[in-house]
This record gives structure tokens, C-alpha cells and sequence, in this order.
């Protein structure tokens, strides 16, 4: 997940001199640390290594009392709200984010649901891809407790302990509501060819704009010739 067909010559000189120091690399087998298969927190910083400082955090009954007088900004916030029971609402500060689903379309094909396990740890190889093909990763989310401001979806692979790609999608704000949400990120084209064949290793990460995480998902996937 997270591939561009145009990082395929970065993934191929990548490879390349991976496999001119099999010294240095002969220790990112499946026997490596996880610390060296996926990468460091720094590796996926922002350009810019700058965090927005946001005003306080406000409970749903706090937002509704702000600005009341305000016609206009009553309004959007009750669009914003929705389908939210004003009068049952709580006073938690905190939002709650969860993923409750994630599967990859691909045309032409059934789709591939990928469970979630609780630790964010798949156990062995979590999903094949075909090289060269169209692919979609959708996903259900429940939002519940009060707003989440500027949640967003970031991935980064690596192979052979060389990161090969990095992304992150913006997905928006939130109000709590009792039916899930559902996303789906644009269309992506899996690289092909020798060097793009193999098994990758991967981190995805969901979070607010507060930088609060609620799943990380470290995993490995293949690469193949045709589907599995």
C-alpha cells in the first residue's frame, strides 16, 4: 500500500545497492530487528520537521456553548455535527478513532479484507499484490467521544531495509456518529519488473492532528508475478 509506478527507479537503484553490500544488508533478513526491518520515527517526519501548535481542546458541549450567539458558526457546527444527539452527548475531552476495516480493491477481482489484529502486528505475511496492477486501499472508521481535527493516513515501505516509498493522505475532520465513515484512497499501480518482485516490509499509521495515533500497523507483503 502506497506504491507510485514513478518510484520505480527509486526502488530499483535502491535494490541495486542494497545487493553491492550483501555485508551490510545480510542482517535485514526475516531475522532482523524490527527496529532495523521498519525504519525509525525520524525516517517519517515531515519535511519540514516543524508540529502546528493547536489551540485548547473543548468537549462537543463546550464547542456548542462557544459562540452561541454567532447564527453562522451555529450553524456549521451543527452541520459538522450532523446526526449527533445534542442533549446526549458527553463531556469527554478525548475523540476516539476506530479502524474497524481495511481491504485492498483491484479491478476485476475480489476483494482482499485484511484483518486488524489488536497488537498492530499481522502475524507472517500480511497480503500478495500483482505487479503492475491497479489497486484501491478502502477503509471503515467510527469516530466517538467528540471532534477529530485533521485526521490522516501516512504509509512507508521499505525493502531490504531501503525505504522506497512514503506517503500520507489527508482525510479531514470528524464528528462522532453512530454509522462508520468510509475512505478510499486514490488509485495506485504497483511497480513491476526484476528489482520490484519480493517481499516488503511496511509501517501505516492513523492520526489527528494532535500527532495521537490510534493504529499502527507494522506488516510485510509481496511483490509477485501474478496474484496468490
Amino acid at each position: 500500500m502506497g506504491f507510485v509506478e514513478g518510484n520505480k527507479e527509486t526502488l530499483e537503484s535502491s535494490v541495486v545497492e542494497g545487493d553491492k553490500s550483501e555485508g551490510t544488508h545480510d542482517s535485514l533478513s526475516r531475522q532482523a530487528s524490527e527496529s532495523s526491518v521498519y525504519g525509525t520515527d525520524h525516517e517519517e517526519e515531515d519535511e519540514d520537521g516543524n508540529k502546528i501548535e493547536l489551540g485548547p481542546q473543548c468537549t462537543l458541549k463546550e464547542q456548542l456553548e462557544k459562540d452561541k450567539d454567532d447564527e453562522s458558526l451555529r450553524k456549521w457546527k451543527e452541520q459538522l455535527l450532523g446526526s449527533v444527539d445534542v442533549n446526549n452527548i458527553g463531556e469527554i475531552l478525548e475523540p476516539e478513532v476506530k479502524i474497524t476495516s481495511l481491504s485492498i480493491i483491484s479491478p476485476n477481482r475480489d476483494d482482499i479484507v485484511l484483518p486488524i489484529p489488536e497488537n498492530g502486528k499481522p502475524q507472517g505475511l500480511w497480503f500478495t499484490l500483482k505487479e503492475g496492477s491497479q489497486y484501491i486501499l478502502k477503509f471503515t472508521f467510527e469516530v466517538s467521544n467528540n471532534i477529530v481535527s485533521g485526521l490522516k493516513y501516512t504509509n512507508t515501505v521499505w525493502k531490504t531495509g531501503v525505504k522506497v516509498d512514503s506517503s500520507k493522505e489527508m482525510l479531514g475532520t470528524f464528528s462522532p456518529q453512530a454509522e462508520p465513515y468510509t475512505h478510499e484512497m486514490p488509485e495506485e499501480t504497483t511497480p513491476s519488473g526484476l528489482f520490484a518482485r519480493g517481499q516488503y516490509s511496511a509501517r501505516s499509521k492513523f492520526l489527528d492532528d494532535d500527532n495521537k495515533c490510534y493504529l499502527e500497523i507494522n506488516y510485510t507483503f509481496d511483490i509477485r508475478r501474478d496474484w496468490a
